[in-house]
């Protein structure tokens, strides 16, 4: 897993760097900046809506008892895209663009929760009907004290 992100930190900058010189030599440097700022721009807008929508959705889940892990997982891809989004540039503008999408978003957090990437651990699993062997609820856990008591101060003196 070190090496893949090690690779992904190392050649993403490089992938980046290409591309806007492809670009900005084709459109030139002014359209380029343009391009990358509006993307930016639409990005941050597109995010707010959809992160909104999965919060709403997240809500209604948890009003009803239940908490997706596939929401939960959107949340994620949400974040990240995100990230991409406001790092400058072409390809990851595009990764954070694919994020954004709902049917690819929650394609790739069903796919993650069959391969077993996240736990599910004392949720409702609605991302697959096809396969209750691969859900894990809080019954099929032993039970785990997860409980942190402690004390909170308000400290004006600090400002």
């Amino acid at each position: 897993m070190f090496q893949i992100l090690l690779i992904a930190f190392l050649a993403v900058p490089i992938l980046e760097i290409y591309l806007l010189f492809q670009v900005g030599g084709i459109i030139g440097a002014g359209w380029t900046i343009l391009i990358v700022i509006a993307t930016a721009i639409i990005g941050a807008s597109l995010l707010r809506q959809q992160g909104l929508s999965t919060w709403t959705r997240l809500n209604q889940n948890m009003a009803q008892g239940q908490l997706p892990p596939t929401i939960l997982v959107e949340g994620i891809f949400l974040l990240l895209s995100g990230a991409f989004l406001l790092t400058p540039g072409f390809f990851t503008d595009t990764i954070g663009f694919l994020f954004l999408m709902p049917p690819v978003r929650k394609a790739l957090a069903a796919y993650l929760l069959r391969r077993g990437m996240f736990m599910a651990t004392g949720m409702h699993a609605s991302y697959s009907s096809q396969s209750s062997s691969s859900q894990t609820t809080a019954e099929s856990r032993p039970q785990q004290n997860n409980v942190i008591e402690g004390e909170c101060e308000e400290r004006k003196d600090l400002d």
